[in-house]
């Protein structure tokens, strides 16, 4: 099983959101957009695709209860997240806008 993984934003600047949208686009991902309000939360759950994450704008924190783990995204940030994978999230306190992509899992 592949691990998830956090890619960190290497640049000085947060991205803007056409650029990562022109990130996506090479890879030849289909995408769309979500956000939530501050601290809001989502319960443990699994999903059957691989899912891709970029941070926009604000922040959140994924937990993977099976690997004891926290995974915390800012502008930029990209989430690898594994079919099959359980995880649960936390908002941070500004909110979180978000670009979503799924790989066949």
């Amino acid at each position: 099983m592949q691990t998830p993984r956090v890619i960190p934003w290497d640049q000085p600047e947060p991205p803007t959101e056409p650029a990562i949208r022109k990130i996506l686009d090479g890879e030849g991902l289909s995408y769309y957009s979500w956000g939530n309000g501050p601290q809001d939360s989502y319960a443990a759950h699994v999903h059957a695709y691989h899912k891709v994450i970029y941070v926009l704008r604000g922040s959140i924190t994924f937990g993977l209860p099976e690997l004891g783990e926290r995974l915390e995204l800012a502008p930029g940030d990209r989430l690898e997240l594994p079919a099959g994978t359980w995880h649960d999230a936390w908002v941070g306190p500004q909110g979180v806008n978000c670009l979503e992509a799924h790989k066949a899992g």
